[in-house]
């Protein structure tokens, strides 16, 4: 199976990440089309010499790699994706060929976190109108996409998981409710810049919290982007 994870920024999608990488039966590959994505768009993101370096620029490279076997043995593969990366100017039809889940955040967590990385965010930044795009894309297709929250996984990581893994057709592994500190050979070049609280963790989180109170500067960017994640969320498992 080549399983692609679609979600926003600051959703979890690391840890979910290193989740299924604990699996013996997984590899795991890290926002593949990022390099391609900052040198189509020319967007001046932390590291970006480091991520162009770091990863094949072609598109058209970097999806012959997701939808061939794993090369390390492994009979699955996981693919962690960042919605926003798929530009028009990058395929979709390989998209078709793979088993696709979407993860989802509430825009005004994600919005209050990544607002401390990355100054001034606007709406193509966090991802919510690409991943309602993508979603509706492969629906159009005939796929019925998975759509799982983020707040279901990090209020009962067991259940959750078992659920997504019984969607998937997979048997439960424990292994996934746990990994080591530190990073993993898997991440990508960035992550010293973004993954320094998964990097501290062992597991999941515990349940979030109220939702933040934005700054009123980011209240208008939470209410774009809550159309599109309640027309997802009405998917949810």
């Amino acid at each position: 199976m080549q399983l692609a994870v679609w979600s926003g920024p600051r959703n979890i999608s690391t840890a979910l990440m290193y989740s299924f990488a604990q699996r013996k039966d997984f590899v795991a590959i890290d926002e593949p089309f990022y390099a391609a994505y900052l040198t189509l768009t020319g967007l001046n993101h932390p590291m970006r010499e480091e991520v162009i370096a770091s990863q094949p620029t072609d598109p058209d490279v970097v999806i012959r790699t997701l939808t061939e076997r794993p090369s390390e043995g492994a009979a699955h593969m996981y693919q962690k994706h960042m919605t926003q990366h798929m530009i028009e100017a990058i395929s979709r039809d390989w998209m078709e060929t793979i088993t696709n889940v979407f993860l989802l955040r509430h825009p005004a967590r994600v919005i209050s976190s990544f607002s401390k990385k990355y100054e001034n965010p606007m709406l193509h930044d966090i991802g919510f109108q690409k991943q309602k795009e993508l979603f509706r894309f492969l629906r159009d297709m005939g796929q019925s996409p998975i759509v799982v929250d983020s707040y279901d996984i990090r209020r009962f990581p067991e259940q959750t998981l078992k659920k997504l893994c019984l969607h998937l057709s997979l048997d439960f592994d424990p292994t996934m409710l746990c990994w080591e500190t530190g990073g993993s050979s898997y991440d990508g070049v960035w992550a010293k810049h973004w993954y320094g609280a998964v990097h501290r963790s062992t597991g999941f989180s515990g349940p979030e919290g109220p939702l933040p109170d934005l700054p009123v500067k980011l209240r208008s960017l939470e209410q774009q982007a809550l159309d599109d994640y309640d027309e997802m969320m009405e998917h949810c498992l």
